[in-house]
C-alpha cells in the first residue's frame, strides 16, 4: 500500500472528525437517558432503547467496513462514507430535538434515536481505518494519542455546554429539576444544533482536505464469510476483540446508567424526579471524567510506542478498574467525583493504547489492505457492549431491587477478566513471533 510521511495535518483532520463524532455520542449519552425518563421510569425499557445503538453498531460497521476496502472510487474508499454518514447524522441530531419538542410517543422517539445511531455508524469503520491507512506502524501511538485527546475533548465540550445551559435554565425558570428546566426554555435546542453543525462540518472538512493514499490492488480478496472466519481462526485478533468487548461493557454500565447511579447513591432511589434532579450533576461529572481521560490519553499513546503494548493496555485497565471496586462502598458526591476522576485517567490510557492495535496486527500479518473490515469488527466489539450493558445492566438493576450501585463491582470484574487475554497475545509487541 502507498504510504505518506507522517503528517500532522492528516492527524489533526482525523482528530477533528473524532471530535465531532464524540460531540454526537456525548449528546446521546448526556441527554437521551433523562429525556427518556420523561416517558418511563423502567431501567430495562430505557436501557433497551439505548441499546439500539449496540444492535446497529454490531451490524453496520463490519459490513460497510468490508465493502469500503474494495470500493473503487475517485473520491477514495473511506471519504464517501464519511461524507454521507456525517451529513445524515447531523440531520438526525436535529430530528431528535424536534421529536421530543413535538411530544411524539415513546416508540417514535426511539425510532428517531435509532436513525441517529444508524447514521453515525455509516462511517464509523471508515473513520477508524483512515488512521492506519495514512500513518505508518511505529507512529500510530503518537497519532492515536492526539486523536483520542480530541475525541474525548468533544465529549467534554458537549457535557460542559449542556451543564451550563441547564444551570442557566434553572436560574431563569426556578425549576429545580435540570432537564425539566431546560425543556421549558429555548436552550434545549442549542446542543442539538451545535452537534449537527460539527457533524456536517467535520465530514465536509475531511472529504475535501484529507487525501487518502492510493488504494492497494487486492489480488486475493476474502469473502464476507471468509473475513469473519479468519478473525475467529487468528487467536491474536480474537483475544483482542474479546478483551475490548469486556472493557467497553464495563464502561457502558456507567455511561448508560450514570444518572440512575447518582440518583440511587445520593437520593436513595432512581425515580423520575431524582434522575432529573441529578441531570446537571451528571453532566458535570461526565465533563470531569473526560478531563481526566484527556490527561491519560497522550501518555497512553507515548507508552504504547515507547514502553510496550501490553504494559500500556494493562496499566490503563487496572487504573480504570480499581475505582470501580471502590464504587460499591461510596456514598457521597465527593467520593463519586474522586472515583470517576481516577477511572478517567485509566480509561484515557486504555483508549490511546488500544486504538492502534488492529492496525499493527494487520501490518504484522501483511493484511493492511483490509483495515476497513477489521476496524469495522473493532467497532462492533465496541457496540456489542452497548447492547449487552443496556439490556443486561438494566435487568441486573431491576433484579437487585433498583440498586444501581451493583454495576460498579461487576464492571471492575469485566475489566480484570480482559487483562489476561491481552497478556497472552503472541504478536502484540514488535518482533514477536508465533
Amino acid at each position: 500500500m502507498e504510504r505518506k510521511k507522517f503528517s500532522w495535518g492528516i492527524v489533526l483532520g482525523l482528530a477533528l472528525l473524532g471530535f465531532s463524532r464524540s460531540v454526537g455520542w456525548a449528546l446521546n449519552k448526556g441527554l437521551s437517558f433523562p429525556l427518556l425518563s420523561s416517558y418511563t421510569q423502567s431501567a430495562f425499557v430505557k436501557g433497551t432503547i439505548l441499546a439500539l445503538e449496540g444492535i446497529i453498531g454490531l451490524l453496520i460497521p463490519p459490513l460497510l467496513g468490508y465493502y469500503s476496502d474494495t470500493l473503487k472510487s475517485k473520491h477514495g474508499r473511506r471519504r464517501p462514507f464519511i461524507m454521507i454518514g456525517g451529513f445524515l447524522a447531523g440531520i438526525a441530531a436535529l430530528m431528535i430535538y424536534t421529536a421530543y419538542a413535538l411530544g411524539i410517543p415513546l416508540a417514535g422517539f426511539a425510532l428517531t434515536l435509532a436513525f441517529f445511531y444508524f447514521s453515525m455508524h455509516l462511517y464509523t469503520a471508515q473513520f477508524r481505518a483512515l488512521m492506519p491507512d495514512t500513518i505508518e506502524s511505529g507512529e500510530r501511538g503518537k497519532a492515536s494519542g492526539v486523536i483520542t485527546l480530541l475525541e474525548w475533548a468533544g465529549n467534554l465540550f458537549l457535557f460542559g455546554l449542556a451543564g451550563f445551559l441547564i444551570a442557566k435554565a434553572v436560574a431563569e425558570t426556578g425549576e429545580a429539576e435540570g432537564i425539566k428546566a431546560l425543556a421549558q426554555t429555548p436552550y434545549l435546542k442549542i446542543p442539538f444544533i451545535i452537534t449537527a453543525v460539527f457533524l456536517i462540518g467535520a465530514a465536509l472538512f475531511v472529504y475535501f482536505i484529507v487525501k487518502e493514499p492510493k488504494a492497494p490492488e487486492i489480488e486475493e480478496d476474502e469473502s464476507l464469510i471468509g473475513y469473519l472466519k479468519s478473525i475467529v481462526e487468528n487467536r491474536d485478533f480474537l483475544k483482542f476483540y474479546a478483551a475490548q468487548t469486556l472493557w467497553w461493557m464495563s464502561f457502558e454500565f456507567i455511561a448508560i446508567f450514570l444518572y440512575g447511579i447518582l440518583a440511587f447513591i445520593l437520593h436513595g432511589a432512581a425515580t423520575e424526579e431524582n434522575v432529573k434532579a441529578v441531570t446537571s450533576l451528571g453532566l458535570y461529572l461526565m465533563a470531569l471524567f473526560n478531563i481526566t481521560v484527556l490527561l491519560g490519553a497522550l501518555p497512553g499513546g507515548i507508552i504504547y510506542d515507547k514502553l510496550g503494548r501490553r504494559l500500556s493496555i494493562i496499566l490503563g485497565g487496572i487504573i480504570f478498574a480499581l475505582p470501580q471496586l471502590w464504587g460499591w462502598f461510596i456514598s457521597t458526591q465527593t467520593e463519586i467525583v474522586i472515583a470517576l476522576g481516577l477511572a478517567g485517567i485509566g480509561w484515557g490510557i486504555l483508549m490511546a493504547a488500544s486504538y492502534p492495535v488492529i492496525g499493527d496486527l494487520l501490518t504484522h500479518y501483511e493484511r493492511e489492505a483490509f483495515t476497513g473490515r477489521y476496524y469495522g469488527f473493532f467497532e462492533a466489539t465496541r457496540s456489542l457492549p452497548v447492547l449487552l450493558a443496556g439490556t443486561i445492566g438494566g435487568a441486573i438493576v431491576d433484579l437487585a431491587g433498583e440498586n444501581y450501585r451493583i454495576l460498579f463491582p461487576i464492571g471492575a470484574l469485566l475489566v480484570l477478566l480482559a487483562m489476561p487475554m491481552i497478556w497472552r497475545m503472541k504478536n502484540l509487541e514488535p518482533g514477536e513471533k508465533q
